[in-house]
């Protein structure tokens, strides 16, 4: 586990059929939602994925990492992890996993508590989330995968 250094961080919360985005400031101590990419294959979510990177300005990238309640690493991890891995080589940037448990409950909270309509929820729920693990990453919270 290397420690993040200054630059834009880009949290990915990988799901089936979206990939939520988040961005830092270029200090690292914000995290705010950035928008969802809707995924269309794996080349083509790396190719997106790094246009993102690269308006954005980013140094970094972290990925949310499913757990098992065992923490074991079942498919869905497994599959993460080499998305990761691709980004890091395409991009020629740092990649790191946090555990991204519970984030999307987490996310639902706040944006119940905003007091979002429920179509309001599904359309930034993912970004919610990411900015969820860029927090616990910038924190240094949650455990590092």
């Amino acid at each position: 586990m290397s420690e993040p250094t200054p630059g834009v961080v880009l949290a990915l919360d990988v799901g089936a059929r979206r990939i939520g985005l988040a961005v830092s400031d270029s200090q690292g101590l914000t995290a705010r939602p950035l928008g969802v990419l809707e995924r269309r294959g794996r080349d083509a979510d790396v190719a997106a994925l790094g246009r993102v990177a690269a308006e954005q300005g980013a140094t970094r990238l972290v990925l949310g990492l499913p757990r098992r309640l065992n923490g074991g690493l079942g498919p869905a991890a497994e599959g993460i992890q080499s998305l990761g891995r691709r980004l890091g080589r395409r991009l020629g940037l740092p990649v790191e996993f946090v555990d991204e448990a519970l984030s999307t409950a987490e996310a639902q909270e706040v944006l119940l508590a905003a007091d979002l309509s429920r179509a309001r929820r599904r359309q930034v729920v993912d970004q919610a989330a990411a900015a969820v693990i860029l927090r616990r990453y910038l924190a240094g919270q949650g455990e590092r995968a």
